[in-house]
């Protein structure tokens, strides 16, 4: 599925790694680039599944949101996600092994000329990448850009199912909509150049 489940080499830095399954397309794919270092916007089975396979390949630093250091050291994800049959089977279908995190991701941290802007809601400690010299955002998955079951495109909440707290969500959507991005990176779905289309959206997200 195009653009389902996203990864993103943004200068020399790796951001999310898609599942356990993704670890020989990402390093085939990194392969031919210098890679110096691996962040993660958020612990999901979708997102951290390859890190520990990429991390070690290429012999590179482990970037993760402070909150989420513990877990995306265990392996144990779906402690940290709403229980639910479908996570459970992700957890063991979709999970990478645990690996040893080298630096605790905070607000105004810098990452690849990115600056970390702290985003919870999908999860406790989700973080988004922000670089203000040309208005581009690195979401992960505080709005997806794709209906998650027929595939057609178009901005979403992320699904509840999935959401630790989604009124905390949309508060952090807010947060990077005040930003003004004119370029709009999702961990699931296409990029989005409509920055207006985007602010519009989270301006008609319901109020607390």
């Amino acid at each position: 599925m195009r653009d389902g489940i996203n990864a993103y080499l943004v200068d020399d830095v790796l951001v999310d790694a898609r599942t356990k399954w993704a670890e020989r397309t990402l390093i085939r794919a990194l392969s031919n680039h210098e890679v110096t270092a691996h962040a993660l916007t958020h612990v999901h089975p979708d997102h951290q599944g390859a890190s520990a396979a990429v991390c070690r390949a290429f012999d590179i630093p482990f970037l993760v949101p402070e909150p989420e250091v513990e877990t995306a050291e265990s392996g144990a994800v779906y402690s940290r996600m709403p229980a639910s049959p479908i996570g459970w089977l992700q957890q063991h279908l979709w999970v990478g092994p645990g690996h040893s995190v080298d630096r605790a991701l905070v607000e105004g941290d810098i990452v690849a000329g990115f600056e970390v802007v702290e985003t919870p809601g999908h999860s406790d400690g989700h973080v988004s990448f922000w670089r203000e010299r040309d208005g581009t955002l690195v979401l992960g998955d505080v709005l997806v850009n794709m209906h998650l079951l027929t595939t057609r495109q178009g901005l979403h909440e992320p699904p509840g199912l999935f959401t630790s707290d989604p009124v905390m969500n949309r508060d952090s959507a807010r947060k990077v909509a005040a930003l003004e991005p004119d370029t709009v990176l999702f961990g699931h779905g296409s990029p989005l150049y409509d920055g207006e289309a985007f602010t519009a959206f989270v301006a008609s997200l319901p109020e607390p």
